[in-house]
């Protein structure tokens, strides 16, 4: 499916706010409610829409840390350790990358404490760096139709 401008518009209002009505997004765009629905289900079907989640605050949950964490794995242990990375509930996003590392995450932790903690698990697959986050400057910025960029 090639994405028109009105598709891309109904892209744009749900990133924005994935909880709006189908109606207000009707308004935005220019097409009626029934119309918006099948765009939406049709790009939910061909995996343009990969899914919708809640945005959590990992520092009003107790989780006082966040860090990006990465992991360049010693011989033999990087796939051990991507089978392994999915049992660790601190990690929330988690990528295969090249260059030096091989894996980089991305962490909510409840303490420095904890950080050690989960650093001494990691230490049995690879060498690590870890990344205090200060602040998010950018977060799930939308995606842009590739012209508008």
């Amino acid at each position: 499916m090639k994405l028109d401008t009105i598709s891309w518009k109904i892209l744009s209002c749900l990133q924005k706010d994935a909880r709006q009505s189908n109606t207000k997004i009707a308004e935005k765009v220019g097409i009626t409610s029934p119309a918006v629905a099948e765009r939406i289900r049709k790009m939910e079907d061909l995996g343009i829409i990969e899914g919708y989640f809640a945005k959590v605050s990992h520092s009003e949950t107790g989780h006082q840390l966040k860090a990006i964490i990465t992991l360049r794995a010693f011989m033999g242990k990087l796939k051990p350790f991507i089978e392994k990375v999915k049992e660790f509930n601190e990690v929330i996003n988690c990528y295969r990358i090249t260059g030096n590392e091989n894996i980089i995450m991305e962490v909510v932790l409840n303490n420095q404490k904890h950080l050690e903690q989960f650093i001494d698990q990691l230490i049995a697959y690879g060498e690590t760096k870890t990344h205090i986050v200060l602040s998010n400057v950018i977060e799930n910025n939308p995606i842009l139709a590739p012209k508008d960029r």
